[in-house]
């Protein structure tokens, strides 16, 4: 009887942790698909950036856990890299360089690739150049 008890609680807990995983994952799945601002760690521990999937727009987060006045927003690019009715969630990402400054921002729908900056100055932060496919 113990075995028998014992192979049938581990069998319904193997079932119940399954469920809860598929759970999550079409959770997941849905709020990825309709996910209007994500957040994209940079090199540096206290730097993410925002990124707005529709239409290309970002900013350079900093936080600090001691120093208040080291927190906040600083403008990457503040114009938008696609008209209003092209906005689509999701259509924008960004994939990571082994430069810890760059980053390239891809439309997922249009295939541009643009080269975005993250810095301290003002003088090297934000869109640095579009890059052009080669035919």
């Amino acid at each position: 009887k113990t075995i028998f008890f014992t192979i049938t609680f581990i069998l319904f807990t193997g079932a119940s942790f399954g469920q809860a995983r598929q759970t999550n994952l079409a959770i997941q799945t849905q709020i990825s698909e309709n996910t209007i601002y994500r957040l994209f760690p940079t090199q540096n521990f206290w730097t993410f950036i925002k990124l707005d999937t529709r239409n290309g727009k970002m900013w350079q987060v900093h936080f600090s856990v001691n120093d208040d006045s080291k927190t906040g927003e600083l403008v990457l690019n503040s114009l938008a890299l696609v008209d209003k009715e092209e906005e689509a969630n999701g259509r924008f990402t960004i994939y990571t360089t082994e430069n810890i400054y760059n980053f390239l921002l891809l439309d997922q729908i249009s295939g541009a690739v643009i080269q975005v900056q993250w810095s301290t100055d003002a003088k090297k932060r934000g869109i640095v150049s579009v890059i052009k496919s080669i035919d």
